[in-house]
């Protein structure tokens, strides 16, 4: 379906032609019009189908349509997330869609001085979209009101509402005036989580699920590789070096592991770029930019990076290390296989990672194809390590040697 049908402004139509958006997906298609009427929505879609436009476009041609009638003050957005990462995409869409309209809107997020945020804000935005802390600190400090929000966005509400965000959230609903709209987005959902969902709406939410059976996109081929823990690097790196053209995503568990697998393959001459939580922001900002422009094309991240992130034309992802969240797995691969392009994702998985395996596959109700590793594919591991073993005897023999030839002088 094309965009004109939902009877958008005309600046907002133009916007959406010049940003590649020609044709609704799914998501979009069913999420847009119930937005549109008011209503509160939670909205489960796999990763890569649009959901960030899904509800990008109707709040910004709301506000926009309003402006033009007459004078509206304050925040009338909010859009809580839970990385610094995802607030800055998120901001970049908006602004995107935005623009030649009168909707203003703006990111705020912690790791950065707070000084050019306070400026825009008492600039005045109409959207704000904002991690949990820097938020909460700019309303202590009198620099936010959400008196006049008229529609809450969390996105990527699995997490937000998991105990490390339900606080947050709860705090952020008792700032909002009782008649708001809420829209809750999201790859995965659980029980638990959704009826945190349905017990933060005023009225009965509408639920909009696109292809409940699978949660990972049909673009989208993912596999499994039986790989033991000291062996993936020499996996990864043969697997790198067969697709020379690919742009690649690599996730590990901890930032030291990330270090750790970028060292080895810089061994082996293969340049990449890491990205986790002990990088500073500015760092972080610089990884990403010139991995999107294409400077480099292996990131290792761990999952600071798996949620909601939308990097054009990533054509693998690797799960060096299993994640220890089921959902996570969704999330992970769903950076590659985005919008209408198609995707590989592979997982290394050793032996004490097979019941993280066994979780991901009762998450996704069936089991993930195995590719097969055969005794010739460990034949360039195993000659280096017996080179390594007869190294290791030769010296033992040898310092064997030294120490009985000094007893044998004392003697």
């Amino acid at each position: 379906m094309k965009f004109d049908k939902f009877h958008l402004s005309d600046d907002l139509l133009r916007n959406l032609n010049n940003n590649g958006f020609f044709r609704t997906t799914d998501i979009q298609y069913k999420a847009i019009p119930s937005i549109m009427k008011g209503e509160d929505v939670l909205a489960i879609a796999q990763t890569g189908t649009g959901k960030t436009a899904a509800f990008a476009i109707p709040i910004i041609n709301g506000i926009h349509s309003n402006k033009s009638s007459k004078r509206v003050l304050g925040i009338k957005c909010l859009i809580m997330v839970p990385t610094r990462e995802l607030a800055q995409q998120i901001g970049e869409v908006f602004n995107a869609l935005a623009k030649h309209t009168k909707v203003k809107s703006f990111a705020v997020f912690g790791g950065v001085e707070q000084d050019f945020q306070i400026k825009k804000l008492q600039d005045g935005i109409d959207i704000l979209i904002a991690t949990p802390g820097r938020m909460f600190d700019l309303i202590r400090q009198g620099f936010v009101n959400l008196q006049s929000v008229e529609t809450l966005v969390l996105d990527e509400a699995d997490r937000m509402l998991d105990l490390g965000f339900i606080g947050d959230v709860q705090g952020v609903k008792r700032e909002l005036t009782r008649r708001h709209q809420t829209l809750f987005f999201s790859a995965t959902i659980n029980p638990e989580i959704k009826k945190l969902a349905y017990s933060q709406v005023h009225r009965n939410a509408i639920r909009i699920q696109i292809s409940p059976e699978d949660p990972v996109s049909k673009n989208i081929s993912h596999f499994v590789m039986f790989v033991e823990m000291d062996d993936k690097r020499f996996f990864l790196a043969e697997y790198i070096q067969q697709n020379p053209e690919g742009k690649f995503i690599i996730f590990v568990r901890t930032r030291v592991r990330a270090e750790r697998v970028a060292k080895a393959m810089a061994r082996v001459e293969i340049p990449t770029m890491t990205i986790h939580g002990e990088k500073d922001q500015t760092d972080r900002e610089d990884v990403m930019r010139a991995f999107r422009r294409g400077e480099c094309k292996i990131l290792i991240a761990t999952d600071v990076s798996a949620r909601g992130i939308d990097i054009p034309d990533v054509t693998h992802v690797i799960n060096y290390d299993l994640p220890e969240k089921s959902e996570n797995y969704v999330h992970r691969i769903g950076r590659t296989g985005r919008g209408f392009n198609k995707g590989v994702a592979v997982s290394f998985c050793s032996q004490e990672e097979k019941p993280q395996l066994q979780e991901i596959e009762k998450l996704l109700t069936k089991k993930i194809d195995v590719i097969k590793v055969s005794k010739s594919d460990y034949k360039m591991i195993a000659e280096p390590r017996d080179l390594d073993k007869s190294l290791k005897e030769l010296i033992e023999s040898e310092e064997s040697r030294m120490r009985k030839a000094k007893r044998r002088k004392k003697k």
